[in-house]
C-alpha cells in the first residue's frame, strides 16, 4: 500500500469515527505502528487532523475530507452517475456546476461528450454553429481549470474566496455573479440527502451558493452516490421540492427511492 493510499484510508477512518488510535490503525492497514505515527504526524502538519497522545482526532464536529482525498471513494459509481447526468444535457444549454468529486466527474463527462460529436443528437435544444456547444457556470476552480482548455465549451467562473478543502469560491463576489445569470439546469453535488430536510452540505457558505445555483436554474439535478442517502450534514441547501431529478447508483434502498418519489423527485439509478 502506497503512502497516498494509506493517507486516504486513515482519513476515511477518521471521518467515520472522529478519532484514531495508532495500534488500531496499524492493524487495520497491516503496517507498523511507527509507519502510522509518521503518517499521522505528516497529516497533522497539513492540518488535516489533530495529533493526540496515541493517535489523532478530527478537526471539529462535522469532519470534511479534502477533495483530493475523496476522489477515490466510490469512484466507479461516481463515474457512472456523471455519465448519466451528462447525457441529460442538451447542446447549447447553460449548465451550473458546484464543486465536489461527483460534479468534477460530470464536468469530465461533458467535456468528452461534447468533444466526441455524440451531443449532436442529445436533448431537444438546438445551438447555433457559431456559438458554444455548451456554457458551464461554476464556482469550482478545479472544474474551471479542466474545462478552460475545451474550446467548444464556454466557461463562466464566479468570483469569491477559495475554500482549500473543495476548491469552491464562496462569498459576496460569488453571489454577485450568480445573481446576474440564468441557468437551464444545475447539477449539484451534495454531502447528505434526507427525506425531511432535503439536501445538505458540510459548510454553510457552500450550501448558500448551491442554494443560489438552484434558484437560478430551470431544472435541478442532484448527483450523489448512495452512501449519502439518509445522511445529514450541517448546512441545508434546499428541500426536496426544489429538486427535479436525483441521479445515484443502484446501492440506494427501495425505501429511500419511495420517499424521494413521494416528495416529487424522480430517481435515476445507474
Amino acid at each position: 500500500m502506497s503512502k497516498h493510499e494509506r493517507w486516504n484510508t486513515l482519513l476515511e477512518l477518521l471521518a467515520a469515527s472522529g478519532k484514531l488510535e495508532v495500534e488500531e490503525a496499524a492493524t487495520a492497514l497491516d503496517v507498523s505502528a511507527a509507519t502510522i505515527r509518521r503518517d499521522l504526524d505528516e497529516l497533522a502538519e497539513q492540518q488535516l487532523l489533530i495529533r493526540t497522545r496515541g493517535g489523532a482526532v478530527a478537526h471539529g464536529v462535522s469532519y470534511e475530507l479534502p477533495l483530493r482525498y475523496k476522489s477515490t471513494r466510490h469512484a466507479a459509481e461516481k463515474r457512472r452517475i456523471a455519465e448519466a447526468a451528462a447525457d441529460l444535457i442538451a447542446p447549447g444549454e447553460v449548465v451550473g456546476l458546484n464543486g465536489g468529486t461527483t460534479t468534477t466527474e460530470v464536468a469530465r463527462a461533458l467535456a468528452l461528450r461534447f468533444a466526441s460529436g455524440r451531443a449532436d443528437t442529445a436533448g431537444t435544444a438546438g445551438t447555433a454553429s457559431s456559438g458554444p456547444a455548451l456554457t458551464v457556470v461554476t464556482n469550482a476552480l478545479n472544474i474551471a481549470g479542466e474545462l478552460a482548455v475545451r474550446p467548444q465549451i464556454k466557461i463562466v467562473t464566479t468570483g469569491g474566496v477559495a475554500r482549500p478543502q473543495t476548491y469552491e469560491l464562496v462569498g459576496p463576489l460569488t453571489v454577485g455573479v450568480l445573481n446576474e445569470v440564468v441557468l437551464d439546469v444545475v447539477v449539484l453535488g451534495v454531502d447528505g440527502v434526507d427525506a425531511g430536510l432535503g439536501v445538505m452540505a458540510h459548510q454553510e457558505d457552500e450550501a448558500s451558493i448551491s442554494r443560489l445555483f438552484a434558484e437560478r436554474a430551470s431544472r435541478v439535478v442532484v448527483v450523489t452516490d448512495s452512501s449519502k442517502m439518509g445522511r445529514r450534514a450541517f448546512a441545508r441547501i434546499c428541500g426536496l421540492d426544489r429538486i427535479d431529478l436525483l441521479v445515484t447508483d443502484t446501492g440506494i434502498d427501495a425505501e429511500a427511492v419511495a420517499q424521494l418519489t413521494e416528495a416529487g423527485v424522480k430517481v435515476l439509478t445507474v
